[in-house]
Protein backbone atom coordinates (compact mmCIF):
# COMPACT_ATOMS: atom_id res chain seq x y z
CA UNK A 1 0.00 0.00 0.00
CA UNK A 2 1.61 3.49 -1.45
CA UNK A 3 -1.17 6.02 -1.58
CA UNK A 4 -3.47 6.59 1.68
CA UNK A 5 -6.64 8.94 1.65
CA UNK A 6 -7.26 10.08 5.42
CA UNK A 7 -10.92 11.69 6.09
CA UNK A 8 -12.04 13.44 9.31
CA UNK A 9 -12.22 16.70 10.82
CA UNK A 10 -8.25 17.21 12.20
CA UNK A 11 -6.36 14.49 10.41
CA UNK A 12 -2.75 16.91 10.76
CA UNK A 13 -1.14 14.11 13.09
CA UNK A 14 -2.39 10.96 10.97
CA UNK A 15 -1.62 12.36 7.90
CA UNK A 16 1.78 13.46 8.71
CA UNK A 17 2.97 10.22 10.72
CA UNK A 18 2.12 8.50 7.33
CA UNK A 19 4.44 10.78 5.80
CA UNK A 20 7.50 10.49 7.87
CA UNK A 21 6.59 6.61 7.36
CA UNK A 22 6.71 7.00 3.40
CA UNK A 23 3.29 6.64 2.74
CA UNK A 24 1.50 8.90 -0.12
CA UNK A 25 -0.70 11.15 1.85
CA UNK A 26 -4.10 12.18 1.13
CA UNK A 27 -6.57 13.84 3.53
CA UNK A 28 -10.15 15.44 3.15
CA UNK A 29 -10.33 17.65 6.42
CA UNK A 30 -12.40 20.33 8.06
CA UNK A 31 -9.08 22.67 9.12
CA UNK A 32 -6.62 21.91 6.20
CA UNK A 33 -4.08 23.81 8.71
CA UNK A 34 -0.53 24.96 7.41
CA UNK A 35 1.50 22.08 8.10
CA UNK A 36 -0.99 19.34 6.91
CA UNK A 37 -0.83 20.60 3.71
CA UNK A 38 2.70 20.72 3.80
CA UNK A 39 2.52 16.73 4.58
CA UNK A 40 -0.37 16.07 2.45
CA UNK A 41 0.41 14.95 -1.56
CA UNK A 42 -3.49 17.33 -1.55
CA UNK A 43 -6.31 17.67 -0.04
CA UNK A 44 -9.69 18.88 -0.10
CA UNK A 45 -11.56 21.03 2.60
CA UNK A 46 -14.42 19.47 4.29
CA UNK A 47 -17.49 21.45 4.75
CA UNK A 48 -20.54 20.56 7.15
CA UNK A 49 -21.30 23.46 8.99
CA UNK A 50 -21.13 24.39 12.37
CA UNK A 51 -22.48 21.42 14.38
CA UNK A 52 -18.86 19.65 12.66
CA UNK A 53 -21.26 16.59 12.40
CA UNK A 54 -20.30 13.87 9.60
CA UNK A 55 -23.85 12.71 9.49
CA UNK A 56 -24.76 15.91 7.91
CA UNK A 57 -22.34 14.97 5.21
CA UNK A 58 -24.53 13.31 1.94
CA UNK A 59 -22.73 10.17 0.43
CA UNK A 60 -22.68 11.46 -3.12
CA UNK A 61 -20.78 14.28 -1.81
CA UNK A 62 -18.11 12.19 -0.23
CA UNK A 63 -17.80 10.38 -3.39
CA UNK A 64 -17.42 13.11 -5.52
CA UNK A 65 -14.78 14.86 -3.86
CA UNK A 66 -12.97 10.98 -3.18
CA UNK A 67 -13.22 11.21 -7.17
CA UNK A 68 -12.02 14.33 -7.53
CA UNK A 69 -8.30 13.52 -6.40
CA UNK A 70 -7.52 11.22 -9.72
CA UNK A 71 -5.79 9.33 -7.31
CA UNK A 72 -6.16 5.34 -7.72
CA UNK A 73 -5.95 4.97 -3.18
CA UNK A 74 -4.62 1.39 -1.69
CA UNK A 75 -7.08 2.33 0.95
CA UNK A 76 -9.15 4.85 3.45
CA UNK A 77 -8.51 5.92 7.13
CA UNK A 78 -11.27 7.16 8.85
CA UNK A 79 -9.80 9.73 11.26
CA UNK A 80 -12.28 11.59 14.09
CA UNK A 81 -15.90 12.03 13.45
CA UNK A 82 -15.92 9.66 10.85
CA UNK A 83 -15.20 6.35 12.39
CA UNK A 84 -18.75 4.84 12.12
CA UNK A 85 -19.08 6.04 8.71
CA UNK A 86 -20.00 3.60 5.38
CA UNK A 87 -17.65 5.19 2.70
CA UNK A 88 -18.73 4.65 -1.07
CA UNK A 89 -16.70 1.99 -3.05
CA UNK A 90 -14.79 -0.97 -2.62
CA UNK A 91 -11.60 0.45 -1.27
CA UNK A 92 -10.04 -1.24 2.03
CA UNK A 93 -11.64 1.07 5.21
CA UNK A 94 -8.54 0.28 7.80
CA UNK A 95 -10.54 0.79 11.08
CA UNK A 96 -12.27 -1.23 13.58
CA UNK A 97 -15.09 -3.40 12.37
CA UNK A 98 -18.97 -1.93 12.98
CA UNK A 99 -19.67 -4.09 15.81
CA UNK A 100 -16.47 -3.32 17.49
CA UNK A 101 -17.53 0.19 17.54
CA UNK A 102 -20.62 -0.32 18.41
CA UNK A 103 -19.73 -1.90 21.50
CA UNK A 104 -17.67 0.99 22.67
CA UNK A 105 -20.13 4.34 21.30
CA UNK A 106 -23.24 2.81 23.20
CA UNK A 107 -21.65 3.68 26.93
CA UNK A 108 -24.60 1.88 28.22
CA UNK A 109 -23.79 -1.35 26.40
CA UNK A 110 -19.35 -0.71 27.56
CA UNK A 111 -20.47 0.23 30.95
CA UNK A 112 -22.09 -3.45 31.38
CA UNK A 113 -18.84 -5.36 29.19
CA UNK A 114 -16.87 -3.70 31.88
CA UNK A 115 -18.87 -4.77 34.92
CA UNK A 116 -19.09 -8.39 33.71
CA UNK A 117 -15.07 -8.05 33.57
CA UNK A 118 -14.74 -6.65 36.72
CA UNK A 119 -13.14 -3.88 35.36
CA UNK A 120 -13.25 -0.39 37.37
CA UNK A 121 -15.77 2.30 35.35
CA UNK A 122 -17.73 5.02 36.85
CA UNK A 123 -21.38 4.59 37.39
CA UNK A 124 -23.35 5.62 34.47
CA UNK A 125 -27.25 6.38 34.45
CA UNK A 126 -30.12 7.85 32.45
CA UNK A 127 -31.27 11.20 32.45
CA UNK A 128 -34.54 9.76 33.93
CA UNK A 129 -32.40 8.58 36.74
CA UNK A 130 -31.65 12.57 37.79
CA UNK A 131 -34.21 12.32 40.72
CA UNK A 132 -32.80 9.59 42.68
CA UNK A 133 -29.02 9.75 42.47
CA UNK A 134 -26.41 11.13 44.09
CA UNK A 135 -25.00 14.07 43.19
CA UNK A 136 -22.50 15.95 42.13
CA UNK A 137 -22.77 14.02 38.17
CA UNK A 138 -21.04 14.29 35.45
CA UNK A 139 -23.06 15.75 31.95
CA UNK A 140 -21.41 14.70 28.46
CA UNK A 141 -22.19 13.87 24.77
CA UNK A 142 -22.82 9.84 24.40
CA UNK A 143 -20.15 10.38 21.93
CA UNK A 144 -16.98 11.73 21.81
CA UNK A 145 -16.72 16.02 21.99
CA UNK A 146 -13.06 16.67 22.66
CA UNK A 147 -14.77 17.40 26.57
CA UNK A 148 -15.96 20.75 25.22
CA UNK A 149 -19.35 19.89 26.59
CA UNK A 150 -18.81 17.85 29.34
CA UNK A 151 -20.13 19.80 32.64
CA UNK A 152 -20.46 18.83 36.51
CA UNK A 153 -24.17 18.78 37.59
CA UNK A 154 -24.68 19.76 41.36
CA UNK A 155 -27.86 18.81 41.28
CA UNK A 156 -31.28 18.27 39.30
CA UNK A 157 -31.97 21.91 38.78
CA UNK A 158 -28.18 22.52 36.39
CA UNK A 159 -29.80 19.98 34.29
CA UNK A 160 -31.83 22.48 31.97
CA UNK A 161 -29.25 25.32 32.23
CA UNK A 162 -26.81 22.93 31.04
CA UNK A 163 -29.17 21.66 27.76
CA UNK A 164 -30.42 25.42 27.32
CA UNK A 165 -26.63 26.24 27.00
CA UNK A 166 -26.09 24.22 24.50
CA UNK A 167 -29.25 25.47 22.22
CA UNK A 168 -27.79 28.86 22.68
CA UNK A 169 -24.09 27.33 20.82
CA UNK A 170 -26.69 25.63 18.29
CA UNK A 171 -25.39 22.26 19.24
CA UNK A 172 -27.86 20.04 18.27
CA UNK A 173 -27.90 17.29 21.04
CA UNK A 174 -31.08 16.06 22.58
CA UNK A 175 -31.42 14.09 26.12
CA UNK A 176 -31.18 10.57 24.68
CA UNK A 177 -28.07 11.67 23.20
CA UNK A 178 -26.32 12.79 26.54
CA UNK A 179 -25.19 9.88 29.72
CA UNK A 180 -24.36 10.78 32.79
CA UNK A 181 -21.98 9.42 35.25
CA UNK A 182 -20.70 9.34 38.89
CA UNK A 183 -18.17 12.21 39.08
CA UNK A 184 -14.79 11.16 39.98
CA UNK A 185 -11.62 13.16 40.92
CA UNK A 186 -8.38 12.37 39.82
CA UNK A 187 -5.43 12.45 37.25
CA UNK A 188 -6.81 11.91 33.29
CA UNK A 189 -4.77 9.52 31.63
CA UNK A 190 -4.34 7.60 28.67
CA UNK A 191 -2.65 3.88 27.65
CA UNK A 192 -1.71 4.27 24.07
CA UNK A 193 -2.21 0.52 22.66
CA UNK A 194 -1.29 -1.23 19.08
CA UNK A 195 -3.35 -4.67 18.28
CA UNK A 196 -3.78 -7.92 16.16
CA UNK A 197 -6.51 -10.04 16.09
CA UNK A 198 -4.55 -11.92 18.45
CA UNK A 199 -1.90 -9.79 20.27
CA UNK A 200 -2.46 -6.32 22.17
CA UNK A 201 0.58 -4.22 23.11
CA UNK A 202 1.04 -0.86 24.96
CA UNK A 203 3.40 1.53 23.18
CA UNK A 204 2.76 4.30 26.23
CA UNK A 205 1.37 5.74 28.86
CA UNK A 206 0.30 9.48 28.45
CA UNK A 207 -1.31 12.09 30.91
CA UNK A 208 -3.72 13.84 29.50
CA UNK A 209 -4.34 17.89 29.92
CA UNK A 210 -8.00 18.42 30.69
CA UNK A 211 -9.22 21.67 31.31
CA UNK A 212 -5.83 23.22 31.84
CA UNK A 213 -6.32 26.99 32.76
CA UNK A 214 -3.33 28.16 31.22
CA UNK A 215 -4.30 26.79 27.86
CA UNK A 216 -8.03 27.47 27.60
CA UNK A 217 -11.36 28.59 29.45
CA UNK A 218 -13.48 25.71 29.18
CA UNK A 219 -13.60 23.28 31.90
CA UNK A 220 -13.42 19.78 30.47
CA UNK A 221 -11.89 20.34 27.29
CA UNK A 222 -8.93 18.33 25.52
CA UNK A 223 -5.51 20.22 25.68
CA UNK A 224 -3.50 17.25 24.44
CA UNK A 225 -0.64 15.32 26.56
CA UNK A 226 2.36 14.45 28.28
CA UNK A 227 4.47 10.94 27.50
CA UNK A 228 5.28 9.50 29.59
CA UNK A 229 3.04 9.60 32.76
CA UNK A 230 5.21 8.02 35.57
CA UNK A 231 2.68 6.39 38.07
CA UNK A 232 2.90 3.00 40.22
CA UNK A 233 -0.14 1.99 38.29
CA UNK A 234 1.20 1.69 35.47
CA UNK A 235 1.64 -1.95 34.94
CA UNK A 236 -2.14 -2.37 36.16
CA UNK A 237 -3.53 -0.23 33.24
CA UNK A 238 -0.69 -1.57 30.98
CA UNK A 239 -2.82 -4.96 31.88
CA UNK A 240 -6.54 -3.52 31.97
CA UNK A 241 -5.89 -1.60 28.45
CA UNK A 242 -4.52 -4.50 26.72
CA UNK A 243 -6.73 -7.17 28.13
CA UNK A 244 -10.14 -4.59 27.10
CA UNK A 245 -8.44 -4.01 23.59
CA UNK A 246 -8.24 -7.74 23.03
CA UNK A 247 -11.57 -8.67 24.65
CA UNK A 248 -12.98 -5.92 22.26
CA UNK A 249 -11.58 -7.26 19.09
CA UNK A 250 -10.19 -3.86 17.99
CA UNK A 251 -7.53 -3.43 15.56
CA UNK A 252 -4.54 -1.30 15.08
CA UNK A 253 -3.68 2.04 17.30
CA UNK A 254 -6.43 2.63 19.93
CA UNK A 255 -6.23 3.95 22.98
CA UNK A 256 -7.88 3.10 26.90
CA UNK A 257 -8.44 6.53 28.58
CA UNK A 258 -8.29 6.41 32.70
CA UNK A 259 -8.96 8.96 35.46
CA UNK A 260 -6.10 8.07 38.16
CA UNK A 261 -8.00 8.42 41.34
CA UNK A 262 -7.38 8.05 44.97
CA UNK A 263 -8.31 4.56 44.75
CA UNK A 264 -6.07 3.41 41.76
CA UNK A 265 -7.23 3.70 37.92
CA UNK A 266 -11.05 3.86 36.22
CA UNK A 267 -11.70 3.21 32.67
CA UNK A 268 -13.56 6.42 31.06
CA UNK A 269 -13.47 4.72 27.40
CA UNK A 270 -12.48 3.63 24.90
CA UNK A 271 -11.02 5.62 22.00
CA UNK A 272 -10.88 3.27 18.85
CA UNK A 273 -9.11 5.23 16.47
CA UNK A 274 -5.91 6.88 16.25
CA UNK A 275 -6.06 9.26 19.25
CA UNK A 276 -4.84 12.97 20.26
CA UNK A 277 -1.76 11.53 21.95
CA UNK A 278 -0.03 10.58 18.60
CA UNK A 279 2.40 13.00 18.81
CA UNK A 280 3.68 13.08 22.45
CA UNK A 281 3.68 9.23 21.90
CA UNK A 282 6.04 9.65 18.58
CA UNK A 283 8.36 12.17 20.20
CA UNK A 284 8.92 10.42 23.38
CA UNK A 285 9.83 6.97 22.22
CA UNK A 286 10.79 7.51 18.14
CA UNK A 287 8.10 4.69 17.45
CA UNK A 288 6.21 5.23 13.71
CA UNK A 289 2.59 4.71 15.01
CA UNK A 290 1.16 5.31 11.58
CA UNK A 291 3.28 2.48 10.22
CA UNK A 292 2.05 0.70 13.39
CA UNK A 293 -1.07 0.69 12.53
CA UNK A 294 -0.71 -0.49 9.40
CA UNK A 295 1.25 -3.47 10.17
CA UNK A 296 -1.17 -4.15 12.91
CA UNK A 297 -3.77 -4.68 9.92
CA UNK A 298 -1.35 -7.33 8.29
CA UNK A 299 -1.39 -9.23 11.53
CA UNK A 300 2.20 -7.96 12.32
CA UNK A 301 3.33 -5.70 15.44
CA UNK A 302 6.42 -4.43 14.69
CA UNK A 303 6.83 -2.12 17.33
CA UNK A 304 11.29 -1.57 17.86
CA UNK A 305 12.41 -0.92 21.06
CA UNK A 306 12.13 2.87 21.38
CA UNK A 307 14.95 4.91 19.87
CA UNK A 308 14.16 7.80 22.35
CA UNK A 309 13.83 7.64 26.18
CA UNK A 310 12.48 11.09 26.67
CA UNK A 311 9.41 13.36 27.85
CA UNK A 312 7.11 15.25 25.17
CA UNK A 313 4.17 17.55 25.35
CA UNK A 314 1.62 18.76 22.93
CA UNK A 315 -0.67 21.71 24.78
CA UNK A 316 -3.75 22.80 22.65
CA UNK A 317 -3.84 26.28 23.10
CA UNK A 318 -7.65 27.86 22.86
CA UNK A 319 -8.90 31.19 21.51
CA UNK A 320 -9.77 33.78 23.78
CA UNK A 321 -11.71 35.95 21.68
CA UNK A 322 -12.70 35.62 17.19
CA UNK A 323 -9.46 36.74 15.53
CA UNK A 324 -8.23 36.50 11.74
CA UNK A 325 -4.55 34.78 10.96
CA UNK A 326 -2.95 37.62 9.52
CA UNK A 327 0.50 36.65 8.02
CA UNK A 328 2.06 38.15 10.45
CA UNK A 329 0.96 36.13 13.46
CA UNK A 330 1.50 32.81 11.54
CA UNK A 331 5.13 33.86 10.73
CA UNK A 332 5.84 34.80 14.15
CA UNK A 333 3.74 31.26 15.55
CA UNK A 334 6.10 29.58 13.26
CA UNK A 335 9.12 30.63 15.49
CA UNK A 336 8.03 28.24 18.04
CA UNK A 337 7.70 24.26 18.01
CA UNK A 338 4.19 24.22 17.44
CA UNK A 339 1.85 21.94 14.74
CA UNK A 340 -1.77 22.37 13.44
CA UNK A 341 -0.71 25.91 12.65
CA UNK A 342 -3.38 28.23 10.87
CA UNK A 343 -3.49 29.59 7.74
CA UNK A 344 -3.05 33.10 6.34
CA UNK A 345 -6.50 34.60 6.59
CA UNK A 346 -8.43 31.66 8.73
CA UNK A 347 -10.97 32.80 11.33
CA UNK A 348 -10.38 31.32 14.83
CA UNK A 349 -13.22 31.52 17.56
CA UNK A 350 -13.10 31.72 20.96
CA UNK A 351 -12.94 28.75 22.96
CA UNK A 352 -12.18 26.52 20.04
CA UNK A 353 -8.41 25.02 19.18
CA UNK A 354 -6.30 27.25 17.79
CA UNK A 355 -2.94 25.45 17.54
CA UNK A 356 -0.27 23.18 19.37
CA UNK A 357 2.70 23.67 21.03
CA UNK A 358 4.97 21.19 20.98
CA UNK A 359 8.14 20.24 23.57
CA UNK A 360 10.57 17.85 24.75
CA UNK A 361 13.07 17.57 27.77
CA UNK A 362 14.29 15.20 30.28
CA UNK A 363 11.49 16.06 32.73
CA UNK A 364 7.81 16.61 33.03
CA UNK A 365 8.49 20.32 34.43
CA UNK A 366 10.92 21.07 31.93
CA UNK A 367 8.76 20.52 28.76
CA UNK A 368 5.61 21.91 30.81
CA UNK A 369 7.76 25.04 31.46
CA UNK A 370 8.97 24.88 27.42
CA UNK A 371 5.23 24.60 26.49
CA UNK A 372 4.00 27.42 28.98
CA UNK A 373 7.01 29.96 27.70
CA UNK A 374 5.36 29.05 24.21
CA UNK A 375 1.89 29.87 25.01
CA UNK A 376 3.02 33.09 26.80
CA UNK A 377 4.72 34.16 23.15
CA UNK A 378 1.74 32.96 21.12
CA UNK A 379 -0.95 35.12 23.15
CA UNK A 380 1.66 38.20 23.42
CA UNK A 381 2.22 38.00 19.49
CA UNK A 382 -1.98 37.90 18.87
CA UNK A 383 -2.07 41.03 21.06
CA UNK A 384 0.44 42.77 20.08
CA UNK A 385 -1.30 42.70 16.09
CA UNK A 386 -4.80 43.48 17.51
CA UNK A 387 -3.59 46.61 18.68
CA UNK A 388 -1.88 47.21 15.86
CA UNK A 389 -5.11 46.67 14.13
CA UNK A 390 -6.80 48.70 15.96
CA UNK A 391 -9.44 45.99 16.96
CA UNK A 392 -11.80 47.52 19.40
CA UNK A 393 -12.11 44.10 21.16
CA UNK A 394 -10.73 44.77 24.51
CA UNK A 395 -10.79 40.60 26.40
CA UNK A 396 -8.29 40.40 28.13
CA UNK A 397 -5.93 36.97 27.98
CA UNK A 398 -5.77 34.28 30.43
CA UNK A 399 -2.29 32.39 30.68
Amino acid sequence: MKNILVIGFSTRNIVCSGKRAGYNMFAIDAFCDHDMLECAKATIKLHTGESFDARNIEPCSLTEQIESFGTEFDAIIPASGFETMEFPGSLPVLRNDHDSMEQVSDKSRFAKLLRSLDLPHPQTYALSELESITYPVMIKPACAGGGIFNRVLYSQNDLQPYLESLDKLHISLKKEDMIVQDYLIGTPASVSVISTEDEARTVAINEQLIGTPWLTKVPFAYCGNVTPFITPYADQMKNIAEELIKELGLIGSNGVDFLMTRDGPVIIEVNARFQGSLDTVEMSTGSNIFEAHMQAFEGNIRLKEPSKRQYAARAILYGNRDKEITSNIQRKILERYIADVPKTGDMMHIDEPLTSVLSTGRSRGEVISEAKSSVMFIRECLEVDTSRRGSPRTESTYV
